[in-house]
């Protein structure tokens, strides 16, 4: 297999699933490591190239959601899919608001695994694409960089986003204005086709429009009944040096 394949950390307690998984993400033109806790997590993290975590929630060592936020509060970006026996809606947005990129509940079939891995992969390569040249937006005072992938307040401060939340911001500051349905949004920041029920997307947006507002900023997101939501803010562009 080529070493420019994707390599992907399956970190679960359970050898029969990690047995299970491995395989069959190797079958489908992968590299796959394996870890069975939270500190075999951070070993592959500080030795490896890791290109994307499936964390299990449910590890000897601690909880997955704790490992998924220590990563996020070191500011590392690797994307990351929980595994999760949990399916109430809470306990999903538990999991986004530590800052995963997509969860999966178990049972699951293994095909559908890969399916959300190359849909986050998809995604981030997208991103990067993108925002190589990409302008930069100003907008009620605030400043976003694609590229840095950062906020700056009016103040200069910066603004702590999620990769999820920038994504979520980058995708209402290409359409400004443009009432926007959960179903987009779920299409649009996560590659895949989302279930109107999601409320995945309702906390993305809570999260977003706190943080962004909390610098004083006026109201940027409408909330519009039975139709999603909306930028209201004015969107300028700001060329990048060349």
């Amino acid at each position: 297999m080529s070493e420019q394949a994707p390599q992907i950390l399956v970190v679960d307690d359970d050898p029969e699933i990690r047995k299970l998984l491995a395989r069959y993400v190797e079958g489908q033109s992968f590299r796959v490591l394996l870890a069975s806790s939270c500190s075999e997590l951070k070993e592959r993290l500080a030795t490896d190239r890791i290109d994307l975590v499936v964390l299990d929630v449910m590890l000897p060592d601690g909880s997955g959601l704790d490992a998924c936020r220590d990563l996020r509060a070191r500011r590392n970006t690797t994307p990351i899919i929980l595994l999760t026996a949990l399916k109430e809606d809470v306990d999903r947005i538990v999991g986004l608001e530590m800052g995963a990129d997509d969860y999966l509940g178990k049972p699951f079939n293994p095909r559908e695994l890969v399916a959300r891995i190359r849909a986050v992969l998809r995604r981030r390569s997208e991103n990067a694409f993108r925002t190589r040249e990409a302008n930069k937006y100003r907008f009620e005072g605030l400043l976003a960089d694609p590229q840095l992938r950062s906020v700056i307040d009016a103040k200069g401060s910066p603004i702590e986003l999620t990769g999820a939340e920038f994504d979520l911001l980058q995708v209402f500051l290409d359409r400004p204005g443009r009432v926007l349905s959960r179903d987009q949004l779920l299409d649009l920041t996560r590659g895949r086709e989302g279930d109107v029920f999601d409320r995945s997307i309702d906390v993305l947006v809570s999260r977003l429009r706190r943080k962004l507002e909390s610098s004083g900023t006026p109201r940027l997101f409408k909330t519009v009944r039975n139709g999603g939501y909306q930028l209201v803010a004015r969107v300028g562009l700001q060329d990048v040096p060349s």
